[in-house]
């Protein structure tokens, strides 16, 4: 069972940055598309970004021209750098592998992903 593991939340203003970290366990990590979700309170989580083993990226409407997501096999980590944070970027960010190795398709729906980390909080004040 691979274990994920998220880091780099915090508080920001409004306009600023962060960078997550999420690191994997296991040998495989190439092999997986790895996505970020996140979940405001009182909503639903929803999906953010996702890259592929070939390093392709995804990103929802909401998360395109301010996130960009990367990963480093070397270190089994992926990054999202998040700029020019608003208010509603508020959430809790969770890191996901994808359930299947090599996978090509969408990548949208948390239900593919079947490995979850605990979640970090990104709190972004007005």
């Amino acid at each position: 069972q691979v274990q994920l593991v998220e880091s780099g939340g915090g508080l920001v203003q409004a306009g600023g940055s962060l960078r997550l970290s999420c690191v994997a366990s296991g040998r495989t990590f190439s092999s997986y598309a790895m996505g970020w979700f996140r979940q405001a309170p009182g909503k639903e989580r929803e999906f953010v970004g996702a890259i592929s083993w070939s390093n392709s990226t995804y990103y929802a409407d909401s998360a395109k021209g301010r996130f960009t997501i990367s990963r480093d096999n070397a270190k089994n980590t992926v990054y999202p750098q998040m700029n020019s944070l608003k208010p509603e970027d508020t959430a809790v960010y969770y890191c996901a592998r994808h359930g299947r190795t090599y996978y090509s398709g969408s990548y949208y729906h948390e239900v593919d992903f079947n490995s979850w980390g605990q979640g970090t909080q990104v709190t972004v004040s007005s």
